[in-house]
């Protein structure tokens, strides 16, 4: 079966973590670089990663990659593909671009001559002069980076962090990638307590259950790829099927949201159902200063709020002060607290262990990590 060269786009910082996921699920990596980690599939792998990556953006189809420096250099290149590979007579192929330190820095004109390379040959191949452009979709993409020029297509439509659930969202919502990351990034597994006291949606408390029971986070959505002739109906209903036989309904969790919001708290709830979790995780509308954290070994993961306003910053900082006196006693406890907050330390009174830049949309925020004592060492 033929191997493609494909893509998986990553947030700044999740590179790693990607890489990690895609080993795990069977694929050969081939490089990792800023945003993307490059990997071999077949047809069915393409079907199998878009369902199962948590943290990656999007999956690419790398069509082709060579140096342009001319303007013709990238016609000629793009002209000796064979599209019709990929995209047939009806096809909608709008295309898009990126330069960066490359000496064609004209987005529009190396979108337009991609464009046109791609439909010439098309002509060609098809035997026809006009094309319709009224069926399935192919998001081609032109990046140029240090004059080399990469050609792909999207085989995810919508970005991956859309997994179908989050009908009810808060204000400024952490991505559902984002958020599986935290939960990849802490010591947390299905046998310990997951607590979330400034839950919001709820998003990380979905996330970490999904991966608890195995639920591929693609399940509930749609895919570009589903509409192209290249992959068959039969590789994606046999890849699904698969993956709705992995799911482990039997694992008991204990995962606590917690919120002083009252409709962040439904809308956590209303997300969890929709994900299919909502049996696994419990709900609560509580301030967090009434919050009783009992249960040693838990692991606590949140997004608390970040100030971003200078008025919201004196009270920020009172929250973070109020944290750091709660949960300063728990020796055995690890926490991992997302903030954009560059005072947080300070604030929470105590250095991370470890401290790992991420980003939040386009929030730049560091994800500090308090590790507990490790349960397993006071077992023996």
């Amino acid at each position: 079966m033929k191997k493609y060269q494909l893509i998986a786009t990553t947030t700044f910082g999740l590179e790693a973590i990607v890489k990690r996921e895609l080993i795990d699920l069977g694929f050969e990596v081939v490089s990792t670089e800023n945003g993307k980690v490059t990997f071999l599939s077949d047809i069915k792998g393409i079907v199998k990663a878009n369902l199962w990556l948590r943290c990656a953006d999007r999956v690419l189809l790398k069509v082709a990659e060579f140096k342009a420096v001319t303007f013709d250099e990238l016609f000629d290149n793009t002209v000796k593909i064979d599209w019709s590979e990929y995209i047939p007579e009806n096809g909608r192929f709008p295309v898009d671009g990126q330069s960066v330190k490359s000496t064609l820095f004209s987005i529009s004109d190396s979108q337009a001559i991609v464009k046109k390379a791609i439909v010439e040959k098309l002509k060609k191949i098809y035997k026809i002069q006009w094309f319709p452009e009224d069926g399935p979709v192919f998001n081609v993409k032109v990046s140029i980076l240090k004059d080399i020029a990469t050609l792909t297509i999207d085989t995810s439509g919508v970005a991956l962090h859309k997994r179908g659930y989050r009908t009810n969202a808060v204000t400024a919502p952490l991505k559902e990638t984002l958020a599986a990351a935290l939960v990849s990034l802490s010591f947390w597994n299905k046998d310990r307590t997951l607590i979330d006291p400034f839950c919001g949606s709820g998003t990380i408390a979905i996330e970490a259950a999904l991966m608890a029971k195995n639920i591929a986070p693609g399940l509930s959505r749609d895919f570009a790829f589903k509409t192209w002739p290249l992959i068959d109906e039969s590789s994606y209903l046999e890849v699904t099927r698969e993956a709705y036989k992995a799911i482990d309904n039997d694992t008991y969790l204990k995962i606590h949201c917690y919120d002083i919001s009252e409709e962040n708290i439904i809308a956590a709830q209303n997300n969890a159902d929709e994900a299919g979790v909502a049996d696994s995780i419990t709900f609560e509308v509580k301030d967090f200063n009434d919050l009783k954290f009992q249960e040693d070994y838990s692991i606590l993961i949140t997004n608390p709020p970040y100030g971003e306003r200078l008025s919201e910053k004196e009270e920020v900082t009172k929250l973070y002060q109020q944290m750091a006196k709660k949960l300063s006693n728990l020796k055995t406890w690890s926490m991992y607290v997302i903030t954009s907050d560059k005072d947080f330390e300070v604030n929470f009174n105590r250095k991370a262990d470890r401290k790992r830049k991420l980003y939040n949309g386009r929030i730049e925020t560091m994800y500090y990590q308090f590790y507990g004592e490790n349960p397993k060492k006071n077992s023996d």
